[in-house]
């Protein structure tokens, strides 16, 4: 039994450097359908629900001082690839796309709570708003919902499977819309040929090596800035259940992610690893509370999830007929906001390789909306 703030930490980096080296050393299977911190959060948990960890003092407070020193950290680096200038030069029909997208998901959750309210859990909405701003941008806005509203640990850990089982089979459906876009983009009478000033675009940055001053620079910097945005956002007052010092916290990285990442620093080396590296351990840390004893309400969750996908697809479609958009930017965008970076450039190469570039920057944009659509997704589901 694990009862010592140091060892605690030590186990869960260990585990993460078990799991990351399975993932990107060998080549299972598994590893395409359940993501590595998907397993590290799996794993953690039933440790803690076979009593592996005590939640002492000490375990209890080294936990939370290195998520709220990483947390903030992990969400500037993640965005320090993202080019506002480039993002703007997608045009305003494939940025509407992208919009109408995340809407159509925002509703679904609305929807799905409406339904499902009376048999949730009472906190559901925390958890909801959680995944909300993971199907909205990625895992790492997932964790930073979850971390600012405090969401049960053991509801967490629902929606988690919920969002590897929904994506995996999303995944699946859209490299199967490949084959049918030419008689989906005749349904809807779409012109491709905008597309056409995208495809290829976007110059290739070489990419630069990681070496120890990059390094120091990125872990330095990233984590004097969550400090500092950490000591401001306690200074700001708070507004509602919703905006609180660790949502002004969140707020003050993100933008300066989104400056740093339209300057020469946002090329820095190293800072997408580093910020993996952070997320394992916030995921670690999350998992090391949750316990899975209890599994009665994951089948509702589950229900929640598959709600919220048909009200996206219904969106979704009506919106291409009535706008007559094309099947790519439907898929990309869908993926994007589902997937996020892993995998909406892939579905992109599946329709076309030359324009993988529009997945990169969808996903780009979700990285840095998630976590606000997740908050204002929570908002409305606790005034509902």
């Amino acid at each position: 039994m694990i009862t010592e703030g140091f060892l605690y930490l030590g186990v869960l980096l260990g585990l993460a450097a078990v799991i990351v080296y399975l993932e990107k050393r060998t080549r299972y299977a598994f590893f395409r359908y359940v993501p590595g911190f998907v397993l590290m959060y799996i794993i953690t948990a039933l440790m803690n629900t076979f009593g592996v960890f005590e939640q002492t003092d000490d375990v209890a407070a080294t936990g939370a001082s290195v998520q709220d020193a990483l947390l903030p950290a992990m969400i500037l680096l993640l965005l320090f690839q993202c080019d506002v200038r480039k993002i703007i030069k997608l045009g305003p029909k494939l940025l509407l796309t992208f919009v109408v997208t995340a809407f159509s998901i925002f509703l679904g959750f609305v929807v799905a709570y409406l339904v499902l309210q009376k048999t949730l859990d009472p906190e559901a909405w925390k958890a909801l708003g959680a995944l909300s701003a993971s199907w909205t941008g990625g895992s790492a806005n997932m964790v930073a919902v979850q971390s600012i509203l405090q969401a049960p640990q053991d509801v967490f850990g629902y929606v988690l499977i919920v969002d590897t089982i929904i994506y995996s089979v999303w995944l699946l459906v859209m490299f199967g819309s490949v084959s049918i876009s030419e008689k989906f983009n005749a349904w809807t009478k779409a012109d491709t040929s905008y597309l056409d000033e995208h495809s290829g675009n976007q110059e290739e940055v070489a990419k630069k090596p990681i070496d120890q001053a990059s390094l120091m620079c990125v872990i330095g910097f990233s984590i004097l800035i969550s400090a500092f945005a950490t000591k401001i956002g306690e200074l700001l007052p708070e507004i509602g259940v919703v905006v609180t010092g660790s949502t002004w916290t969140i707020l003050i990285v993100s933008v300066l992610g989104l400056v740093i990442g339209s300057t020469k620093l946002g090329a820095v080396a190293g800072s997408s690893e580093v910020a993996m590296v952070m997320l394992y351990m916030i995921i670690g840390i999350i998992a090391s509370q949750s316990d899975f004893a209890s599994l009665t309400q994951a089948p509702l969750y589950l229900v929640a999830g598959v709600i919220v996908m048909v009200v996206h697809i219904v969106i979704m479609v009506v919106y291409a007929k009535l706008t007559r958009t094309e099947l790519f930017s439907l898929a990309v965008a869908s993926t994007a906001n589902i997937g996020g970076i892993a995998s909406a450039p892939v579905v992109a190469s599946a329709f076309n390789r030359q324009l993988v570039p529009v997945g990169v920057l969808f996903a780009l944009i979700g990285a840095f909306a998630g976590t606000f659509f997740g908050l204002l997704t929570a908002q409305v589901l606790a005034v509902l």
